[in-house]
This record gives C-alpha cells, structure tokens and sequence, in this order.
C-alpha cells in the first residue's frame, strides 16, 4: 500500500486525531485510551499511532516521552468498557506509560476502513456547504454533536446583515438529511432558513 511507504517520520497530511491517552495499563507499559468515537475501528485499522504531546507539557513528562517513537507501532489494541488498552513496540516501562498521560493520537484517514453505504466519518463532513431543497445556503458545517440516539450537524454562517456567525443545528438523520455528496462536498437537508 502506497501510504506505508511514506517516510514514518513524517507528519502525514491526512492525519486525523481519534484518541487520547488517559494513562497506564498494567504493570507492562501499556497504554489505556478514550476514542473520541463510540466506533473506534480507525484505531484498529493501523498498527501506526502518531502522536503530538498535550498543551503545557511539563519538563520532565517531555523527558520521559523522550524515547518514544514517532510513530507509535501497535502491538495489540482491544476495547475495555468505554476504553482501549494497547501495548506498544518498545514501551515496556508502566513509568513512561504513566507519562504519556495527555497524548493526543491520530491516525491517518487513508488507513480508516471503508464506510458503509450510507454511513460516514465525522471528519469527512466537516468543512461540507449545507443546502436546503430550495437551494438557499444554510452554511457549513463546522462540527457534529453525539446527542444520544444520533449526530446533530453543527452548522455555522456568516450573517449579511450583522456579520455574527449564525449556528444551525439539524439531526444527521434521514428525516431531516436528504443527500450527502462528498465529490461535491455538499449536504442537502428539510430544513428551512428560519428553524
């Protein structure tokens, strides 16, 4: 596969943050992680993990993940209660497991599994031009919300008369999203300028 054959060293153009290390598990480095998605098979699909350091690293946490490899090469990873638990090549010290507490992990897009037919990524809507079925722009989507039963498109546009940002919120269900086109990168949705 062509995406492997890329430098390793090298920050991948694709890559999209899908976890975090929350902190050691058991007595043999490994690693206990919260997915940012209930579905975390983007996790499982490579045995790379990059990793950037969290915001206000201290000194000596910097030191220790100091050995660390970039990328992370994954060993074994399975899901436990709402987290993962993953044992990485070359991390056998619980003490530089504890450190790497905070570590933000991605993965790169081109290694996701293939999407089910009407299904998508979170991140492959953001960034989307949202329509209604009268063609009047509603705006862009700018994130999703897990709201219990199903994703809620947060949608934002700039308002010509007071500059603001106005934010829609439309249920990512078939009621309310008639067409997803991501060659075009649009969504149409029922929804009217006003709801």
């Amino acid at each position: 596969m062509a995406a492997e054959t890329l430098n390793e060293n090298t920050w991948p153009d694709d890559a999209v943050e899908v976890g975090v290390v929350t902190g050691a598990w058991g007595i043999k480095g490994g690693l206990r992680i919260k997915p940012f998605s209930t579905d975390p098979q983007a996790l499982f699909s490579t045995k790379r993990w990059y990793w950037q350091p969290p915001d206000g690293l201290p000194a000596a946490q910097a030191q220790r993940l100091s050995v660390l490899e970039q990328p992370l090469r994954v060993a074994s990873a399975r899901e436990q209660g709402d987290s993962l638990v993953a044992l990485v090549q070359d991390l056998s010290d619980r003490d530089v497991a504890q450190a790497c507490k905070g570590l933000r992990l991605f993965v790169r897009r081109s290694s996701f599994p293939t999407a089910e037919e009407g299904e998508y990524y979170w991140v492959d809507l953001i960034g989307l031009e949202v329509f209604n079925r009268q063609e009047e722009r509603l705006g862009m989507v700018a994130g999703l919300m897990q709201t219990g039963p199903h994703s809620v498109l947060r949608i934002e546009a700039l308002d010509p008369q007071t500059g603001t940002t106005i934010e829609r919120l439309v249920p990512f269900v078939d009621a309310f999203v008639d067409e997803v086109d991501l060659p075009h990168k649009r969504i149409r949705v029922d929804w009217g300028l006003d709801d």
